[in-house]
């Protein structure tokens, strides 16, 4: 996996430094959206802010509506079947392999500064935001040109000659969220790509400069304009209409437990002129739990115990919420998280 940093070197410190600077340069821009083959300025936007300082406008977003988005998944309908499912799966992923180039090089520490800033994160949660953003580039580049490959055998029966192939969908509408809008954002994003799909991307409507900015890079590696359709908006109004559009093939979603069962339910339904039941990958919230016995090391629980409940605010589905302790470890595991917390 891409190291992530913890121990901050003057050269780095100074990096960061420069790309925040890159970032609050660029506060006068408005971000179009990429619609069709075109990128677009016109219309409302949507202005960012930096959440640790309301008054610091950070740039603006050309802000889709429900239109638009109807007819950038016809338009990602027609790449698909014209174009991009044609295309051979190493050229898809050298495009994945370059941007994960120019993230680890070129981009790193600007886009650390978009999450640092768009997103509040800390130098080294955003550190880790974009290492796995290019984890995620470089793991499913390869894992496609695996899975395109020779066939795949199944069992044979007499009679019968079984195998699977694997063949990309169409649409994928893809719905990130505002906590990890860079990893996560660009995993659904790069792996639908990679396997000859079309994408739909409306990012989350508070992280929208993260998401141009990888769009941006996505570009800058080759990507083909109107392969991928960027639209940030409402869920209410563009969400909903790349989730119900008929040709949407499949919905890929990060975010509350409520919007992700409202997505299950939409593409459950079968919308006039749909010929297949949509398919869908919904990560949703967690309550997740630690159990700590009496043999664990007690020291090392509580560092996770407090690492895992308060990074990031604990603004992530991976926070610990519960810790389950087991006869005694209670009275000697809690001191030491109390203290452990309390110097945060």
């Amino acid at each position: 996996n891409e190291p992530i940093t913890f121990n901050w070197t003057e050269d780095r410190v100074k990096a960061i430094h420069a790309g925040l600077v890159k970032v609050r340069e660029r506060a006068d821009e408005i971000r179009p959206l990429r619609f069709k083959a075109e990128r677009d300025t016109d219309g409302e936007t949507i202005e960012s802010y930096n959440p640790a300082n309301h008054s610091e406008l950070l740039g603006r977003t050309v802000k889709a509506n429900a239109d638009i988005a109807k007819n950038a998944v016809e338009y990602a309908h027609n790449s698909f079947r014209n174009y991009w499912s044609k295309t051979d799966v190493h050229m898809r992923a050298r495009i994945l392999m370059r941007a994960a180039g120019l993230m680890r090089s070129k981009y790193r520490d600007e886009l650390n500064a978009y999450l640092i800033l768009e997103a509040g994160k800390s130098w080294t949660e955003a550190d880790a935001d974009t290492a796995e953003a290019i984890d995620f580039c470089e793991f499913y580049a390869r894992e496609a040109i695996k899975l395109q490959g020779d066939r795949q055998p199944l069992t044979d029966l007499p009679g019968e000659d079984n195998n699977q192939y694997f063949i990309p969908l169409g649409v994928i509408s893809v719905i990130p969220p505002w906590n990890f809008p860079l990893a996560i954002m660009a995993g659904m994003t790069v792996a639908a790509l990679v396997t000859g799909n079309t994408v739909v991307l409306k990012p989350a409507s508070v992280t929208p400069l993260v998401a141009a900015r990888f769009v941006e890079i996505l570009e800058e590696a080759g990507l083909p304009a109107g392969v991928l359709q960027f639209i940030p908006g409402g869920g209410s109004d563009v969400g909903n209409a790349i989730v119900e559009h008929p040709l949407t093939r499949m919905v890929a979603f990060t975010g509350s437990k409520e919007v992700g069962l409202g997505i299950a339910e939409k593409c459950g339904k079968l919308a006039q002129g749909q010929i297949w039941i949509k398919r869908t990958i919904l990560e949703m919230g967690g309550k997740d739990a630690m159990l700590i016995d009496e043999g664990s090391d007690y020291e090392d629980a509580a560092n996770a115990i407090v690492a895992a409940a308060f990074g990031f605010q604990g603004q992530k589905c991976s926070a610990c919420s519960r810790a389950i302790f087991v006869g005694d470890s209670y009275d000697k595991i809690v001191p030491l998280i109390v203290e452990k917390a309390s110097k945060i």
